[in-house]
């Protein structure tokens, strides 16, 4: 008996199966899950009529930011973090720049400059993805800004291997609804997708500059991992054109790093099936049946998405994201967490969370001044709920292609504990793209010990991460800076 295809993409498969069976069993609201979740709001809207999410509570706010004056960088200029031990070596600036002044539209930004020679050294824009998630909550806190919170919410600690170390570092909260960033206009919450983000992140970006100007000259570089598989390439070939139609180059873009990137929908799902069969994690059965049924290019049939739920089935409880990493089972108390040999407290998010929650926390960081209607999430439900998303191509080959052959820097580089956005579908990636090879597959090295595989390609640099999960910074982070360095040298990273 023949099945009728089902015309789809990716989120439709997550619904039936990744996000039943995954994202039932770990935490909400934050970066690891977003992913997930927001494939199946992408095909539910086409499926599920007649949903509306009710408006965030901050759509009449009065305050808008505007300008760019020196005066209002010496107001956002942050003197002290709350719970910080010491003073920073280094200056803090965070507040908002305003991307649309009448809608009331307004991007919350945190800026840490170098501790040593910050005037030598590049400005870096990092961007988390989901879409939905903070760069400053995920991006900065856990990751791989300065500080991070500990299990008491209150105190802070220097994070010893920071990126700002080696660059100035820029963090977005992006679009509007997103951490601190918020719209007076209800209806940009209800029409938000790729192209306002990125329009906003280029208007954001031109304004900001005017704000630093001694940054309007400095070597530039976007970062970012996940969903910002999207938004990097986007952004970056906005800026080269706009530099183009304008014969002035208004940002100095030299190039761009995505770690774990989703970049096309049909590759990443059908790697994270054959990155379960390499891992052990389901059985032959399911395995032959999902090779038999599923063709993944965009058509699936009830036989494919059944055999791809078996195969979920026989994973169990297992975070994708970080397949050996534990889960927080109690934030009040971390030693109930699970236990693992990786890096990083799984509770962390939550004490982050509660933190930037905190009012002297807010007031310290010029945030929240319009007197938000919701609390700080680290992944915004007014994004991530949203049923209208205007657009999410479904491969964002093309855009790689544009930006290689303009001559911009470009490393991708993947944690290999990552199932979702595994180093594989990068791999296929790759084998689509069809570049020629300039450098051959080989180790790097941290003091002779190998922290991941390297390859180079004409255009192209492809990097894993040896023990890293979604994100990499978190789980490995000393890895992670010595691959930044590499990037930003323009170098390979050791052998």
């Amino acid at each position: 008996m023949h099945t009728h295809p089902i015309k789809m993409k990716r989120g439709l498969l997550i619904l039936w199966s990744l996000f039943y069976f995954s994202v039932a069993n770990t935490d909400t609201r934050n970066q690891a899950n977003q992913p997930l979740e927001f494939n199946q709001l992408k095909i539910s809207r086409k499926y599920v009529q007649g949903k509306q999410d009710s408006a965030p509570k901050n759509a009449t706010s009065p305050s808008v930011h505007r300008g760019s004056t020196n005066n209002q960088r010496e107001q956002d200029k942050i003197v002290y973090m709350p719970g910080q031990t010491g003073v920073a070596e280094f200056d803090q600036y965070a507040g908002y720049v305003t991307v649309d002044a009448k809608a009331g539209r307004a991007l919350f930004y945190y800026f840490v400059e170098a501790p040593q020679d910050p005037s030598d050294k590049p400005l870096v824009l990092w961007l988390n993805g989901g879409p939905g998630c903070s760069s400053f909550g995920s991006g900065a806190m856990l990751e791989l800004g300065p500080f991070s919170v500990h299990s008491d919410n209150k105190t802070l600690y220097k994070k010893k291997h920071a990126w700002n170390r080696v660059a100035n570092m820029l963090f977005i909260e992006i679009p509007a609804g997103v951490g601190y960033s918020y719209s007076n206009t209800t209806s940009d919450y209800y029409n938000t997708g790729d192209q306002r983000t990125t329009d906003d992140a280029y208007t954001f970006l031109v304004t900001w500059l005017e704000k630093f100007p001694e940054y309007r000259d400095r070597d530039f570089f976007i970062t970012g991992e996940s969903y910002a598989g999207h938004y990097i390439p986007e952004l970056a070939n906005l800026i080269l054109s706009k530099n183009r139609a304008t014969n002035v180059t208004s940002v100095k873009l030299k190039g761009v790093a995505i770690g774990n990137a989703d970049l096309d929908d049909n590759l990443t799902l059908r790697a994270s099936y054959d990155y379960y069969w390499m891992h052990a994690m389901i059985s032959g059965k399911a395995y032959t049946a999902i090779k038999d049924k599923c063709s993944f290019n965009g058509t699936y049939t009830k036989d494919c998405l059944n055999a791809m739920n078996l195969a979920i089935q026989e994973k169990g409880n297992v975070d994708d994201y970080d397949i050996y990493a534990p889960i927080c089972h109690d934030a009040s108390n971390p030693s109930k967490s699970s236990d693992s040999l990786v890096f990083g407290d799984p509770c962390t998010n939550h004490y982050v969370s509660s933190y930037l929650n905190r009012p002297e926390v807010q007031r310290a960081l010029h945030a929240n001044t319009t007197g938000l209607g919701y609390p700080w999430m680290d992944c915004s439900q007014h994004v991530y709920d949203n049923w209208n998303w205007k657009d999410s191509p479904e491969t964002m080959l093309p855009s790689i292609k544009k930006l290689i052959s303009s001559g911009t820097r470009i490393w991708l580089y993947s944690g290999d504990m990552d199932a979702v956005c595994s180093f594989i579908s990068t791999q296929y990636v790759l084998d689509n793209l069809g570049l020629p090879i300039e450098a051959s597959w080989r180790p790097w090295r941290i003091d002779n010990e190998v922290a991941g595989y390297v390859i180079g390609y004409k255009g192209l640099v492809f990097a894993t991460v040896r023990g890293a999960g979604h994100m990499v910074p978190y789980y490995q982070p000393r890895r992670a800076l010595a691959l930044f360095s590499s990037f930003l040298e323009g170098k390979l990273p050791p052998h």
